[in-house]
């Protein structure tokens, strides 16, 4: 099965990669679309930059496209990139978002592949600790809920930040694995990797109660 990958540089979308290659299907291409506004309903945005090097860490060929992140019409970038692949099928890391999972297998529909989403409705606190047992090292990147704070910027995702996660959950309603848009992560290292992306500049920018991390150098090693 020769499919591509949806790509952010962000946990799900790095661990839908992780799973689908342990199915033994090829992943052929890392497809990232760069939304002009970072109010995009399907493409994140912060720190979107880094997945050329992300995807040389991971060693899969990067296509890349401008996106204006306009509602319904950044769909049409993301066929446009579709329909040159020679490809069976595409994933992404999506876990609960039915506007993402039904606007990415109509696409599919149209070019005649199919839509696989590897963690979709899968419990999401076992999906964060099965990132972390795997290997992956995944960072905090942005907060945009009730609950957190600055020290999130740049916070490691482990255990205990896992179970601080949980805890938000329950006194916030937030979605602990940032589903709904609560936080965004950026993944460095893992066992698909074959460098690891490090941090040399970052800047943290903060307004009322939410705030991303900007990584300004970083380098492969």
């Amino acid at each position: 099965m020769k499919v591509a990958s949806l790509f952010s540089g962000g946990k799900d979308s790095v661990f839908a990669i992780y799973i689908t290659q342990q199915w033994g299907w090829d992943v052929t291409h890392l497809i990232t679309l760069q939304p002009e506004k970072r109010d995009s309903w399907m493409f994140h945005s912060i720190n979107i930059h880094l997945t050329e090097k992300l995807a040389e860490a991971i060693d899969i060929p990067l296509i890349k496209k401008q996106t204006k992140g306009e509602k319904e019409k950044e769909l049409e970038d993301l066929k446009d990139i579709l329909k040159d692949l020679k490809i069976d099928g595409v994933i992404s890391g999506a876990i609960a978002s039915e506007y993402q999972r039904t606007r990415i297998e109509k696409i599919c529909s149209e070019l005649e592949i199919k839509s696989f989403t590897p963690i979709w409705h899968k419990n999401q606190e076992l999906i964060l600790r099965d990132q972390i047992s795997a290997g992956f090292k995944i960072i905090v990147v942005g907060v945009f809920a009730h609950g957190f704070d600055k020290t999130w910027l740049g916070k490691t995702i482990n255990e205990e930040s896992i179970d601080e996660l949980i805890k938000l959950r329950k006194k916030y309603s937030i979605n602990e694995a940032g589903e709904g848009g609560e936080f965004e992560t950026l993944v460095l290292d893992g066992p698909i990797f074959q460098k690891k992306l490090v941090l040399d500049e970052i800047s943290k920018e903060w307004k009322r109660d939410s705030g991303i991390l900007k990584v300004k150098k970083a380098h492969l090693e």
